[in-house]
């Protein structure tokens, strides 16, 4: 999880703290909306570092996707 608070903090610029309560805050509410084989791959998904680092990319061309919009 810590490398996604810093992937968030990394992209969007907000604090340390603010970005780990809303990376818990995510993680809950899709914990507790997916279906349980999808909540334990989601815990799973956390400690791949290949992973969160794909999705550190995906993060950012989403922003970019969106910055582009906002012209």
């Amino acid at each position: 999880m810590d490398e996604l608070v810093a992937l968030v903090v990394k992209k969007t610029g907000v604090p340390k703290e603010t970005a780990q309560q809303v990376v818990k805050v995510v993680l809950d509410y899709l914990k507790k909306k997916l279906p349980a084989p999808f909540g334990m791959q989601l815990d799973a998904f956390l400690k791949n570092q290949s992973a969160i680092a794909g999705a550190g990319k995906m993060l950012g061309n989403l922003t970019a996707t969106l910055g582009k919009k906002k012209k």
